[in-house]
């Protein structure tokens, strides 16, 4: 069993930015594959970025390529969400995802508001 914590979320105005925070429990971060999803009101939920292990191979949403950057640290079993350029379409409720061998665990999710 996986926990995950995100933190990090919060109101915005159009432009700004955010950085997300998901800490993990587990003895075996490093070989996680971890992402990020999001969930907007009325519709469903839709991959973000994701990061290898090692940290050195990521993978993006067109959406959100070249203003998003996911990155880790697993010293601190912690996985990062930079978010640059907030528009307001990005609001949505953004949940953490550890892919562990054949097995998906999430966290409870956090709020992102981005005003116009």
């Amino acid at each position: 069993q996986v926990q995950l914590v995100e933190s990090g979320g919060g109101l915005v105005q159009a432009g700004g930015s955010l950085r997300l925070s998901c800490a993990a429990s587990g003895r075996h971060f490093s070989s996680y594959v971890m992402g990020w999803f999001r969930q907007a009101p009325g519709k469903g939920r839709e991959f973000v970025a994701a990061i290898n292990g090692k940290g050195d191979s990521t993978d993006y949403a067109d959406s959100m390529k070249g203003r998003f950057t996911i990155s880790r640290d697993n010293a601190k079993n912690t996985v990062y969400l930079q978010m640059n350029s907030l528009k307001p379409e990005d609001t949505a409720v953004y949940y953490c995802n550890a892919r562990v061998q054949i097995a998906n665990f999430w966290g409870q999710g956090t709020q992102v508001t981005v005003s116009s």
